[in-house]
């Protein structure tokens, strides 16, 4: 019997996939645990497997964007009709039904010619504002061959402009857009010459289709901003004792301690004499989280993703750091599992490596705060009368004002602070 292969729901938050590309072909055996395609989420790309055994005979959509639950393919016994199955399949979910994939290609735009013109202008199908939906093998062989993309018929799932339809561009030789010329001019009747002048080629823009992760972290983050009442607590706090405590423990330990790992420890020691900021609002309640998890931001060519160390309260520095870098990597990969970036009670977001002093950060949902992290700054600063150069650290507190009030964040901010310049209170 053919069975359907929906669009799986791979992450929380996940409304559509890209499905980047098929292992399999039509008419290729399946076996349970085959992989059929890849499919990048918004948080990372992963591999679509097969549950079914048989033979690939359908294939919804070769690339591009697809619902939750919209139809992606069906498999059944060799010679099978599936045509039923589909039409049942369609009937059943009309919303996440697929278009089916296009195998014949586009037909070419003729461009309209004049007898007084010896090339032909380009026949524009796109408006010059209009957001082109194009895959990324496409805008480069566009580019290679000159050809204008506004004047190319897309023959891809909504009108996408995919290879084959640059290639029939190609082939029919028509709508190439003509290279800006340079014009140069000078005045041959006057005895004093004008300056010579150049004017360039304009370089243009380039439009980037957005990554189903970037359309999530501003989905998101936008209704963090707009839904949350942010306050911002800014502390700055002498690393001094920090900084000798780290040098100490990497002369002795094979792991060698960073900064970041020595602020998730004691973030995660100061949320346990402060519940509040560990806290989650659900509208007509706030619940107060048991387990200390905190979400680490890592930034990815696509944005900004955020693995989370769980139950960071009972682990170690050498922990602590192996996970981070463990996570961090995958993140990088995209091969972070969802469930290595879910549960999160808090999150760290630190620049401070990259020479950024002082910042603020958007909350990242479901926490209540998010701790902006900047970069060991020396400075002159007065201790018991007298200016000595201090290794001072601006940290920010982003609260929701729902669950936070300035009190509260300024004393978790305070156990902070102390924690930090003077390590050793993390061993009690």
């Amino acid at each position: 019997m053919a069975e359907v292969i929906r669009m799986p729901r791979m992450s929380d938050t996940m409304e559509e996939g890209n499905l980047v590309g098929w292992l399999k072909k039509v008419g290729d055996e399946v076996e349970p645990g085959d992989v059929l395609a890849e499919v990048e989420t918004d948080k990372a790309t992963m591999e679509l497997e097969s549950y079914h055994e048989g033979v690939l005979l359908y294939i919804g959509v070769k690339e591009g964007s697809v619902p939750v639950n919209g139809i992606l393919a069906i498999i059944g016994e060799a010679g099978e009709d599936y045509k039923e199955a589909l039409a049942s399949a369609q009937a059943d979910n009309p919303a996440g039904a697929s278009a089916p994939a296009k195998e014949t290609a586009a037909e070419p735009v003729v461009a309209a010619t004049t007898p007084t013109t010896q090339a032909s202008a380009p026949v524009v199908v796109h408006d010059p504002n209009e957001r082109l939906k194009v895959s990324p093998l496409a805008k480069s062989m566009a580019e290679q061959s000159g050809i204008n993309l506004h004047t190319v018929k897309g023959s891809g799932d909504n009108g996408r402009i995919i290879k084959r339809d640059i290639e029939a561009m190609m082939k029919g030789g028509g709508n190439v857009s003509a290279p800006a010329s340079t014009h140069t001019a000078a005045s041959s009747t006057t005895v004093k010459k004008a300056p010579m002048t150049t004017t360039y080629a304009s370089a243009g823009s380039e439009e980037i289709p957005v990554s189903q992760m970037r359309k999530v972290i501003a989905r998101r983050l936008g209704e963090s901003k707009f839904t949350s009442p942010h306050f911002y607590l800014t502390v700055e706090i002498n690393m001094g004792n920090a900084i000798a405590a780290r040098k100490s423990m990497n002369e002795v330990a094979d792991t060698k301690i960073s900064f970041n790992d020595i602020v998730v420890k004691s973030c995660a020691m100061a949320l346990q004499k402060h519940p509040n900021i560990n806290s989650s609002w659900l509208g007509d309640k706030i619940r107060i989280n048991k387990d200390i998890n905190i979400g680490v931001a890592v930034a990815v060519p696509d944005g900004l993703m955020v693995p989370v160390i769980k139950q960071t309260n009972y682990k170690s520095l050498t922990t602590i750091n192996y996970e981070v870098k463990q996570l961090a990597g995958k993140a990088r990969d995209k091969k972070l599992q969802p469930d290595e970036m879910q549960g999160n009670t808090f999150t760290i977001s630190n620049l401070g490596m990259m020479g950024v002093e002082e910042f603020t950060a958007i909350i990242n949902p479901p926490d209540a705060c998010i701790l902006a992290v900047g970069g060991i700054i020396e400075k002159p600063i007065v201790v018991n009368g007298e200016i000595k150069v201090g290794k001072m650290m601006k940290v920010t507190l982003s609260c929701d004002h729902r669950i936070v009030d300035g009190a509260m964040g300024a004393e978790f901010l305070k156990t902070l602070k102390g924690i930090l310049q003077d390590p050793v209170r993390m061993l009690i």
